[in-house]
Formats: C-alpha cells, structure tokens, sequence
C-alpha cells in the first residue's frame, strides 16, 4: 500500500469512528457471549439440580433448553456483528476508501 494512502486513511476521522464503532461492538458481544456461557458454568458448579430437574416429569430437563439456548446464541451474536459489519462497517470503509484515493 503507498504510504501516502496509509497516512490520508489513518488521518481521516471516519477511521478512527470505525476502529472505535468496531471494536465496541466486538467487546459489547464478546462479553455478551462471556456472560451466557460462564452463567451456566456456574450455575452448573453450584446449583447442578437445577439443570438437572426435569422439565415435565420426562426425560427431558432444563439443562437441554438452557444448552440448546448457549448455541443459537453464539449463532445471534455471529449474525448481529455480521450484518452489522455488511452495512453500517462496509459503508464507512468504502467511504473511507473512495476520500484516500482523492
């Protein structure tokens, strides 16, 4: 890359409301996701009963529900910074671009 394009993308503001806006989101969703999954490991170390009682007198208990829920939520969270980074992210690099070439 020139250098002069590297120090124009480095000096324009949107750059840095990019790194800024980029790196909220991923701290914002990654301690989401931290929070989902150390809940149940602790819930699971100190209260093993709870997940372990069944739902309607079956087989099944809550402990299913709760893991099946950690999954599609590690799935939610993936789609949230992807679609967030296909548009709003997407827009401000392209922009971001097209002031360096100028």
């Amino acid at each position: 890359m020139n250098e002069d394009i590297l120090k124009r993308v480095q000096a324009n503001p949107k750059f840095a409301e990019l790194v800024q806006k980029r790196s909220s989101l991923g701290w914002l969703l990654s301690i989401v996701m931290l929070a989902i999954y150390y809940g149940f490991i602790l819930v699971l170390a100190f209260s093993p009963a709870t997940l372990g009682a069944s739902l309607s007198g079956g087989v099944t208990t809550v402990g299913i529900p709760v893991g099946i829920f950690i999954i599609v939520s590690a799935f939610v969270l993936t789609g949230i910074y992807v679609r967030k980074a296909n548009t709003e992210f997407d827009q401000l690099n392209q922009q971001i671009v097209e002031e360096a070439k100028q």
